[in-house]
């Protein structure tokens, strides 16, 4: 769907945003998170979909969507997320 929706707007500019939950350090979290965004920027750019209307940026385990208390909500928080820029 991401890329019909790029594909069919190509003035449409996306943030991929890669996070995670609270297991590990702080520094291992944020390379995850950014090495997460980062597969779905090359996955994306491999589908043609042209590398100046994308950015990638980790946030590590700073934006959670639920608590980190247990394994499910965990699951939660280990994600990728797209955002609109233009």
């Amino acid at each position: 769907n991401l890329i019909k929706l790029l594909n069919d707007n190509p003035e449409v500019k996306i943030q991929i945003n890669g996070h995670t939950d609270n297991q590990g350090s702080e520094e291992y979290n944020m390379l995850l998170s950014e090495s997460r965004a980062k597969a779905v920027y090359n996955y994306l750019v491999d589908k043609n979909i042209a590398p100046n209307n994308l950015a990638f940026k980790g946030y590590g385990e700073s934006r959670p969507i639920a608590d980190n208390e247990n394994e499910e909500n965990r699951q939660l928080n280990r994600r990728t997320e797209f955002e609109i820029l233009k």
